[in-house]
């Protein structure tokens, strides 16, 4: 049995009929503590989804994490940068409108969220440390435009050696 304490209680309770059938492990909770119970490896899956729901990810997105290739990766502002006005650093990640966090979703293929002083990342595991980069970036005050061209140039290497690779193996 393995525990989680979870702020957002109130988006776990609602869909944990749900959770407890697609993750095949019971769900139970003291307040904010969450206990999961089942075979350990469905136990770990089902404690990233948990932290992936209390990090502010809607549970379609977090149950994503019961592929195998997706995985989940947590960035502490304080953790990058020294700077103190971590309002103003969110504000950055997020962009006009939320215009920021779209671009990134939509150049890594990655389902980014922001909550408190910490940003979650959901993705395949070949485009996780892409998206750790351009957030990394963007909080050491990086431009906006020079992490896009940065995470574009990536993934054009990135098909182009799929794409030598695919060759290859034809011939």
């Amino acid at each position: 049995m393995q525990e989680i304490y979870i702020e957002e209680i109130a988006k776990v309770i609602p869909s944990k009929y749900k959770l407890e059938k697609q993750l095949d492990v019971k769900i139970t909770n003291k307040g904010k503590l969450v206990f999961v119970e089942g075979p350990a490896e469905k136990e770990y899956k089902a404690i990233e989804v948990l932290k992936a729901i209390g990090l502010g990810f809607s549970v379609s997105k977090a149950l994503l994490l019961k592929e195998d290739n997706i995985m989940l990766q947590i960035i502490h502002i304080k953790d990058v940068t020294k700077r103190k006005d971590l309002e103003r650093i969110r504000a950055r990640i997020i962009g006009t409108a939320g215009k920021a966090l779209k671009t990134l979703h939509h150049l890594t293929e990655c389902e980014i969220s922001l909550y408190d002083n910490k940003v979650g990342i959901i993705g395949n595991c070949e485009q996780i440390p892409d998206a750790t980069q351009a957030i990394t970036s963007l909080i050491q005050g990086g431009k906006h435009g020079n992490v896009y061209a940065r995470v574009e140039k990536q993934r054009k290497r990135k098909r182009q050696e799929k794409f030598k690779i695919n060759i290859k193996n034809k011939l």
